[in-house]
């Protein structure tokens, strides 16, 4: 418990020292600043009353939101329009289907699978001192080595039809978010369109998604960092806090702390708030991004708490480390890849939380996402396969979960607008 707080508390020290010195430096003036003095003419280069040529145009960028890594990208320009008081608002969004075929799908399972991944609009203020966020209609969450759940049912036991909105207020380089946030935990986001591949990774699935709170985020010089207090995993109990402190070297190279965890204790569960929402998460995260090449390998600590309450016995935590990559071809062609190892402590007859295939299981996957991206068309499949180690019968794959491996493909295609 001690360590815990204390790796907690030197998170959030520097994570609150970065935002107040950010928001600092934009309210106090800085004295050495000096009124800029007027250029004397040249008397070289562009003659004299003759204009100078006109620049090229800057080639339009995707809006910061939703965030996304690689290789997707939203409408840029975004479509724009005149919302009166409010000011200028855009609207971007996303429209995609999906196909999947497994082996070795547990009882209730399928082999195949055809449904809506995304039917989603993106609504977003991006200028002056107030912006706001807003996305909403249907989405899907594949994920690896876990049954499929159809997009009507995932909707009605995650988030419901307007799963991220808030409300911004910021100066300069510090800002306050209050709504339902994308988590600060983790390397993958919640949606299949933000990430390299559309299903996500073992990882991702110890890991909160959405969290309802309130965020400050500051930066200053290489260093940003952002406090939350939220609800966790959707749990509607104020009572996590989660913090990240990243160091950018340069404009290709960042190195990320994250930590998070529940202060009290959840003594009830959902499909949206697991076990898991008593638990600490800790990550260490680099970024190599330049050129073609985006490469991001992390690491991933957890612990669950006992909690009778909630039918956890004895407690567990989990140990995993993944490596993202994603290369961009010619021609809007592209390759993403993902491999990742995950294990859990404690055993059966210990009576440990099952947090992955048996307590003290393990598993390695592996997945690969060719893309290709037309301006607004895109299509991409996933090839994946997930081997689970130290496993229990019963709680693998198959019919019996007694089959250790099942691999997977996945076909997204839709368009961006």
């Amino acid at each position: 418990m001690r360590i815990r707080y204390l790796l907690f508390s030197s998170l959030l020290v520097g994570a609150s020292c970065a935002a107040v010195s950010a928001y600092a430096q934009q309210t106090s003036p800085d004295p050495q600043a000096q009124t800029p003095q007027t250029a004397a003419p040249s008397s070289g280069g562009q003659q004299q009353g003759q204009a100078p040529p006109p620049a090229p145009p800057a080639t339009p960028q995707p809006l910061p939101n939703p965030s996304m890594t690689a290789p997707l990208q939203t409408a840029a320009p975004p479509h724009t329009f005149n919302a009166g008081p409010v000011g200028q608002v855009a609207i971007t969004g996303i429209l995609s289907g999906m196909g999947l075929t497994q082996s070795d799908w547990v009882p209730g399972d399928k082999p195949t699978h055809w449904d809506l991944s995304n039917g989603q609009i993106f609504l977003q203020k991006t200028t002056g001192w107030w912006q706001f966020y807003l996305q909403g209609g249907a989405y899907n969450l594949p994920v690896l080595g876990t049954p499929f759940l159809s997009t009507g049912d995932t909707i009605r036991a995650f988030y419901g039809p307007l799963p991220e909105g808030y409300l911004k207020l910021g100066k300069g380089n510090f800002s306050v978010e209050v709504g339902a946030l994308p988590t600060l935990i983790g390397a993958e986001y919640t949606f299949s369109f933000e990430n390299m591949n559309v299903e996500r990774g073992l990882l991702w699935n110890q890991e909160n998604a959405v969290n309802r709170g309130v965020q400050v985020n500051g930066s200053i010089g290489h260093l940003s960092a952002s406090v939350s207090w939220n609800d966790g995993f959707y749990s509607n109990r104020y009572t996590w806090v989660t913090g990240t402190l990243s160091y950018a070297f340069n404009s290709s190279n960042t190195l990320a702390f994250v930590g998070g965890g529940n202060l009290g204790q959840t003594a009830f569960t959902t499909v949206a708030t697991p076990k898991q929402n008593n638990s600490d998460i800790y990550n260490v995260i680099y970024t190599y991004s330049h050129k073609s090449w985006m490469i991001q390998p992390y690491f991933q600590y957890t612990t669950v708490p006992t909690n009778t309450k909630i039918g956890v016995a004895q407690g567990a935590s989990t140990r995993g480390g993944a490596v993202l990559l994603n290369y961009n071809f010619k021609h809007g062609i592209s390759l993403a890849g993902r491999g990742e190892y995950i294990s859990s402590t404690g055993s059966l007859s210990d009576g440990a939380v099952n947090l992955l295939y048996g307590p003290g299981s393990g598993a390695y996957s592996i997945t690969l996402t060719p893309t290709y991206q037309k301006q607004g068309f895109f299509i991409r499949g996933d090839f994946s396969l997930v081997e689970a180690v130290s496993s229990t019968a019963g709680a693998v794959f198959g019919p019996a979960g007694l089959n250790c491996t099942q691999p997977r493909g996945l076909l997204e295609a839709g368009f961006m607008f």
